[in-house]
């Protein structure tokens, strides 16, 4: 039987002639405005990415398990589930760490300050000989208090804390010179740069930063540099940008193998140790179940980028203590992802894939330059105390909080298609919604200064939406009005009119026309002097930018709302004008 070449009927196609069909698709529109992305890490992203986007990319035919380690440590895809447990004592931690074991946890972060004695510590144990336990808040004496019970009771499973790597060198190269196999006492904490606003690359870059200040600094205190890579666990924060993060993971794991390899570890001695968790700053207080799918698209990009732990977080977890049933759906994310998605099964699967293996050597060259560029300047630590980091950290953070404020980085539910119905101020812990940085905040304010005042005895303003004129039109601006005024809280309701005295008897606090521009004029001077009429101040606003609008103010048009328009700002002055302040 003739063997068919199915690929045959599909012959190559040149990057000209891609080129040539995307300028006719075009029409003459800009190409760079209207296919080229502009990442937060300064990384031009192209349309679509060819096999010579890949020409002397470094590694590219390792296997999963080879040094640099780009394509994973590990032969398989599978990680640990790690499980946060966040309780008062140690008794309440170690019940509730094995009742998250037996329903599918596979290791155990504990998250408080429990252990002040071997007792407590031996309680807090008991029962987890064979799982994985990380101590998140450890200080120089719960490691002594674990090198004391490793020394005479050694465990079958390891344990790590998250005692701070650079927090004292000279205790750091006394523990691990005494540290027994399994046990990781130090983390470098990755996951604090992303929250503090750090780019994939800027993660990468400062966590590399810092993992050659520690090698350095314990060499010289007569430490080999792969006993001290044995001894560190690097932590890192799974945001949102799905590609990006799998990206960070895998490239950072190059750059850090190439480190070893310049501090003369061995191969085998140069696989970084990675855990991951849901970043916190994209999480929301409203719409807060939609946290449950940005979870599980962050907690994917760590597994398929390779992370060797990965936590969780329970979607509630930003404004509450989270209960049984918030806890239990994180661990069934996991769940999922290895048993029913079979995530676990295949090592690198994005391998190959041209966009993440050009993402990836991006990733490890701007991060390794970052690196030198910290180098050159003295090396991490004084870096960060002349607050070059810092400083870095703040630009970061500042265009990325200015895109949620303007709505370029949309955060479903909280800027855009929020329900304005929904109430969080009776559910949520105020201190903890407050206590760590979240990108949604200053949409959350808005809302939340809206039911307090309600709850004082106010009254939610009423918007309406009055869709009159051109339908295509109408329905657009009254689309973007809707969710643009949501945002505050506001009581929303859209209705169709035909005439402008039908709109001017409508009982409401504010009006929005949502019409086409070329009518605007012609509405407002027929609407505002019946609103006269009628003894009525109702405030008028236009959904959209007329190109005369001084000429709709003169008819008295109060505002305007279009997509320039700077959301927080202008909802926080009709706040004001409805008696609405904190």
């Amino acid at each position: 039987m003739a063997k068919e070449h199915l690929l045959e009927e599909f012959p190559p196609i040149s990057t000209a002639a891609w080129e040539a069909a995307i300028a006719r698709d075009l029409k003459g529109a800009d190409y760079e405005k209207k296919l080229i992305w502009r990442s937060d890490e300064g990384l031009a992203v192209k349309p679509y990415y060819r096999a010579g986007d890949l020409k002397d990319l470094a590694c590219l035919n390792t296997a999963p398990g080879e040094f640099p380690y780009r394509r994973g440590a590990r032969a398989t895809g599978d990680w640990q589930i790690r499980e946060k447990i966040d309780a008062s004592n140690a008794e309440e931690a170690n019940r509730a760490a094995c009742a998250a074991v037996a329903a599918g946890a596979e290791g155990i972060a504990f998250s408080g300050r429990l252990v002040l004695s071997s007792g407590e510590l031996s309680l807090l144990l008991a029962n987890l000989d064979k799982v994985p336990v990380h101590f998140e808040h450890a200080d120089e004496r719960l490691i002594r208090l674990l090198l004391e019970r490793l020394d005479k009771r050694p465990r079958a499973a390891g344990i790590s804390t998250g005692c701070d790597a650079l927090g004292s060198v000279g205790f750091a190269a006394d523990v691990i010179h005494a540290a027994q196999a399994g046990f990781v006492p130090f983390t470098i904490h990755g996951e604090a740069f992303e929250e503090a606003g750090a780019t994939a690359v800027e993660e990468a870059g400062f966590a590399l930063a810092t993992g050659v200040e520690f090698l350095a600094a314990v060499q010289e205190r007569g430490v080999e540099a792969g006993r001290t890579a044995a001894a560190v666990e690097f932590s890192f924060a799974i945001g949102s940008n799905y590609f990006f993060q799998i990206a960070k993971l895998r490239a950072f794991r190059m750059v850090w193998a190439r480190v070893m390899e310049s501090f003369r570890g061995a191969p085998d001695e140069a696989q970084a140790r990675i855990a991951a968790r849901t970043s916190r700053w994209n999480k929301t207080v409203y719409d807060p179940h939609v946290n449950i799918l940005r979870a599980t698209t962050e907690a994917m990009a760590a597994v398929l980028g390779g992370a060797d732990a990965v936590i969780v977080a329970p979607f509630d977890a930003c404004y509450r203590q989270p209960d049984e049933a918030s806890r239990r759906l994180a661990r069934n994310t996991h769940l999922l992802l290895k048993h029913e998605a079979w995530l676990g099964r295949v090592a690198d699967p994005a391998g190959g894939s041209y966009y993440v293996e050009a993402l990836t050597d991006f990733v490890a060259r701007e991060s390794w330059k970052l690196m030198q560029e910290i180098e050159v300047r003295g090396g991490y630590r004084k870096a960060q105390a002349e607050g070059a980091i810092a400083q870095a950290l703040w630009r970061s953070l500042a265009a990325r909080e200015q895109a949620v404020a303007t709505r370029r980085r949309l955060l479903t539910g909280t800027n855009q298609y929020a329900n304005p119905a929904e109430r969080a101020l009776e559910r949520i812990d105020t201190e903890r919604a407050s206590g760590t940085g979240r990108g949604a905040r200053i949409y959350e304010d808005l809302r939340l200064r809206t039911e307090r005042h309600v709850a004082a005895g106010g009254k939610t303003p009423r918007v309406l939406l009055a869709e009159i004129g051109d339908v295509k039109m109408r329905m657009a601006r009254a689309n973007f009005a809707t969710n643009f005024f949501a945002c505050a809280g506001f009581e929303i309701e859209a209705r169709r009119f035909r005439k402008a005295a039908d709109i001017a008897s409508a009982e409401c606090d504010l009006i929005v026309l949502c019409s086409s521009d070329a009518e605007y004029a012609a509405l407002a001077a027929e609407l505002m002097p019946k609103l006269k009429a009628l003894g009525r101040s109702t405030p008028v606003i236009v959904a959209g930018r007329p190109e005369k609008p001084e000429e709709l103010m003169a008819e008295g048009v109060a505002d305007f709302v279009h997509a320039r328009s700077h959301p927080v700002d202008v909802l926080t002055r009709w706040q004001e004008q409805f008696g609405i302040k904190d």
